[in-house]
């Protein structure tokens, strides 16, 4: 859809599986794919109830031309899982995706799904954010080098990088890094990172409220001065403890904790407005995990 057709941009958090919650989110924002366009901070899979469902409605969506998404973690621990290169854990239940009979047109589909968008000239959107010496045109040319493997036509280089992907090392960028320490160093980047320190070291263990004690020398991302911010609004998932939390008016969480019982978000670009819905399936919110 060209731009100057779009009523309104909305980002919307990490889905993760919860088809239920999605539909009511669009039925309270009055999605109509002939006027507006949705943008997906990744997480599309993995703990809701329907994750296939999920993958093949936003596969249509992006398919048709008024959606797009980024890829998460979990996205890329189905592709590790649909490969074979992962073991395929219970809770994740994202086996149906698996078995389902469309299988390997929705696993082809997802990987070749990109790390990093721009909604438009002003913003940014990746799944956990951009680490504070990374500019956003250089976020956007390291993201494609990722992308390039996964969506690769040879399996074998595929299947070579999704062994690899797992590992917390290296922790801290450095231009000169190479093959796939090179690779996983910008997908934890991109998809894991909650906390760094001010060189923008990476800690994996955090996974709580802001106001909650964190490791020594560590903060969040995004409370420190960063490159992409003096150009962008950046706009990230993945930390549901956050609960879509407006960190200024250039950093912008989407993840509601939804999956958690909380709430799934829409966020409007037009005018900075959050649009949230509770998870019709869930009574009882549970802690962040």
């Amino acid at each position: 859809m060209p731009s100057d057709q779009i009523r309104y941009n909305y980002v919307i958090g990490d889905v993760q599986g919860c088809f239920e919650a999605l539909k009511a989110l669009l039925k309270e924002i009055k999605f109509d794919p002939d006027q507006d366009f949705i943008w997906f901070a990744g997480d599309l899979v993995a703990r809701g109830e329907n994750s296939l469902g999920v993958l093949r409605f936003v596969k249509k969506l992006v398919d048709r031309g008024v959606a797009a998404t980024v890829l998460g973690n979990h996205d890329l621990t189905l592709l590790a899982g649909a490969r074979g290169i992962k073991a395929v854990k219970e809770k994740d239940n994202t086996r149906d995706v698996i078995d389902a009979i469309d299988s390997d047109d929705l696993i082809d589909w997802l990987r070749k799904q990109p790390l990093c968008l721009f909604p438009n000239d002003q913003t940014i959107l990746t799944h956990a954010g951009i680490p504070l010496n990374w500019t956003a045109e250089q976020t956007a040319q390291l993201a494609n080098e990722v992308e390039h493997v996964l969506g690769h036509e040879d399996f074998e280089q595929l299947d070579a990088f999704l062994s690899e992907m797992y590992g917390k090392e290296p922790t801290l960028w450095s231009n000169d890094l190479q093959g796939n320490a090179r690779l996983r160093c910008i997908v934890n980047y991109l998809t894991r990172m909650r906390l760094t320190d001010s060189n923008g070291r990476l800690e994996f263990s955090f996974k709580d409220a802001l106001d909650d004690p964190m490791p020594a020398g560590f903060k969040p991302w995004f409370e420190f001065e960063s490159q992409a911010v003096k150009t962008h609004q950046v706009i990230f998932g993945h930390w549901a403890a956050l609960q879509g939390k407006t960190v200024s008016d250039k950093i912008q969480n989407v993840d509601g904790g939804c999956v958690w019982g909380h709430q799934l978000i829409a966020y409007r670009l037009e005018d900075q407005l959050s649009i949230a819905v509770n998870n019709p399936l869930s009574d009882s919110p549970v802690n962040f995990a």
